[in-house]
């Protein structure tokens, strides 16, 4: 059923967005804004424009050739396929345990009397509850209800902090200071951008976009996102050169956002430590609830080509291979908390993390341009093309990184 109004077709594409910002982003930023004050704002622009470029390919797509992401992989060839298999149960068994343990540290800085371990578990099994009946309406409320939690908390703290920028505005002119090509380049990989991007196409789906004629509501929708993904960055750079720029005090780590949210009560006001945490809280969750609901259509979807089955594609999130993913992501994970993350497998997790994002470039330099899949007026045109190889270019080099960090 075709929407009413511009504002009735906001939604899938700030679930991609928001899903793809985590913990690992917010300090990112704030590292930034701590060490060269608002010099990298032009990198979250670009970050900002590169991920619109990847989402808006993803969109047309599914809806130019009538086919999922995984189906247009699959034509590619079995390797895909074999890769895509691999990634999801390695990648998503130590993100069950990674993702619920950032949402964890948030909620204990808030309410510490309960453990650590106890708050990963509660996150997990709330992931688990809000998409095992694969109710798209009930996790589609839940995220919007969490993204603008999110967007207030986080862009208000920056707002509060805004008068402490004084006298640092000229360091907002763009530069590459000396031997930060890598920095730079990382916080325009870390722009939103994740696995769930590919999951763009089964929300629309779901939303009712099925046909050339949604590919500007389409176009709209990805806009508005990452229009708002690079003003949530964009803010926790602000906090960081207001509060740190300047000073020995240092961000390391998810543990450096609980410590942030102190400096942030003593510097600002005691309820500015708690708007922060819960910004913190916020992005973690619904990376969490992103992941465990777009992901699992994304195994789905493989399950389904993998048996050459007939079901219905509309009705992925219906399957037994949906709710094992949503399993697979809750429950085993869970002794993780307990032992410890194997060295083996937080490897092969670095290792297949780091090759996702220039897999999906790749993929979409190939599907975009296939006089087979697709009709000439929805093929790349030249600009397309030089967005998505920059897209492939940056993220080679930083999967090269990643890689060569991992397997030091």
């Amino acid at each position: 059923m075709k929407s009413s109004g511009k504002w009735n077709i906001i939604g899938p594409g700030l679930i991609v967005a928001a899903t793809g910002v985590g913990a690992g982003d917010l300090v990112a930023a704030l590292v930034a804004g701590t060490n060269y004050g608002l010099v990298f704002a032009w990198s979250i622009i670009v970050g900002a424009i590169l991920k619109f470029v990847l989402n808006e390919g993803v969109g047309r797509w599914h809806l130019l050739s009538g086919k999922t992401i995984f189906e247009g992989w699959q034509s590619m060839g079995k390797w895909a396929s074999v890769y895509f298999g691999v990634y999801a149960l390695i990648w998503g068994f130590v993100y069950g345990a990674a993702g619920t343990s950032s949402c964890a540290l948030a909620m204990s800085a808030m309410i510490p009397a309960t453990p650590l371990w106890a708050w990963a578990i509660i996150h997990g099994i709330a992931g688990f509850a809000l998409t095992w009946s694969g109710r798209f309406r009930l996790f589609e409320r839940a995220m919007n209800i969490l993204v603008g939690l999110m967007f207030i908390t986080v862009v208000g703290s920056a707002v509060l902090a805004l008068p402490k920028l004084s006298g640092l505005w000229h360091t907002a002119v763009p530069d590459l200071p000396k031997g930060s090509l890598l920095y730079a380049l990382g916080l325009i990989g870390g722009v939103g951008g994740s696995i769930t991007m590919a999951s763009y196409g089964y929300w629309i789906q779901e939303n009712g976009w099925k046909d050339r004629s949604y590919v500007s509501a389409m176009r709209y929708d990805s806009a508005i996102a990452y229009i708002v993904t690079a003003i949530f960055t964009l803010s926790l750079l602000v906090l960081g050169a207001a509060l740190l720029y300047g000073t020995d005090v240092s961000i390391s780590g998810e543990q450096g956002l609980v410590s942030f949210a102190s400096i942030m009560g003593n510097e600002i006001h005691p309820a500015a430590r708690w708007l922060f945490l819960l910004g913190f809280w916020s992005a973690s969750f619904t990376s969490v609830v992103g992941v465990w609901n777009g992901v699992s259509y994304l195994f789905a979807d493989f399950i389904r080509n993998l048996r050459k089955s007939h079901i219905d594609k509309r009705k992925l999130n219906q399957t037994k291979a949906f709710r094992f993913y949503i399993f697979w992501l809750t429950f085993p994970p869970m002794l993780l908390h307990f032992i410890g993350k194997p060295v083996g497998l937080i490897i092969a997790y670095g290792a297949l993390g780091a090759l996702f994002m220039p897999f999906l470039a790749i993929t979409l330099l190939w599907l975009l341009n296939s006089k087979k899949e697709l009709p000439e007026e929805g093929r790349n045109h030249w600009l397309s093309n030089l967005f998505l190889a920059l897209c492939l270019v940056l993220f080679v080099v930083l999967a090269i990184n990643e890689l060569r960090n991992t397997f030091r």
